[in-house]
């Protein structure tokens, strides 16, 4: 089947050009402890992120994994600092693997160099650090892909410099008892003839062969 990529729509404010690129998160501190073991890659473009977090010792391909990633996509927005905060970067989820939040994904960004940001809670008690990946500060895209009839497959990709993210939503809706801040986890097991609905989706983090693209 042949495929086209289509931009997505750009933001209204474009995300600062020193956000651009793949970032790996090294530590995560929260009340509950330390975590440097997870594997988490936030691909940044002038508008639009993916993410993915992938815990130590799971195998995303079977079920139980696939129902303990965590990822999600959508569009960024960074609101300026002010009143002696640090400025905001807000991810607006437009889809994600585990159920809806109760509080927006937000946090104050402080950048210690240019390839270094600490992360801290809007909404919670949490400090992360993230270091981006040379080689991920290029040219960056935001796309979809259609058929050769024009229909869209469903498949989204992010690109930045040489790496990408590839995103396949669910097409299953949520249970209709599903509330806020649960976990995939615990809708598969509550709902298990809808299984297999909530866990089709691909979310797959990946270095492009070859030199990075070079966008018009």
């Amino acid at each position: 089947m042949n495929v086209h990529w289509t931009d997505l729509p750009p933001p209204a404010e474009p995300v600062p050009a020193r956000y651009h690129g793949v970032w790996r998160r090294t530590l995560l501190e929260t009340p509950e402890g330390r975590d440097t073991s997870t594997a988490v890659h936030w691909l940044q473009t002038a508008g639009w992120h993916a993410d993915l977090r992938v815990p130590r010792g799971i195998d995303p391909a079977t079920p139980a994994g696939r129902a303990q990633l965590q990822g999600f996509c959508g569009l960024t927005r960074i609101t300026p600092a002010q009143a002696g905060q640090p400025e905001v970067c807000t991810w607006q989820r437009e889809w994600d693997v585990q159920p809806p939040r109760s509080t927006p994904d937000a946090g104050y960004m402080v950048f210690e160099t240019a390839d270094r940001v600490i992360e801290t809670g809007v909404h919670g008690r949490y400090l992360e650090v993230w270091e981006r990946l040379p080689g991920s500060s290029g040219p960056s895209r935001a796309q979809a892909a259609h058929d050769a009839q024009g229909r869209p497959t469903g498949w989204l990709r992010f690109i930045a410099g040489g790496y990408q993210m590839r995103v396949r939503p669910r097409r299953a809706p949520w249970p209709a008892d599903t509330r806020p801040d649960e976990t995939l986890a615990d809708l598969v097991q509550r709902h298990p003839k809808a299984a297999a609905g909530l866990l089709d989706f691909e979310l797959v983090f990946e270095t492009l062969p070859g030199p990075a693209p070079a966008f018009p």
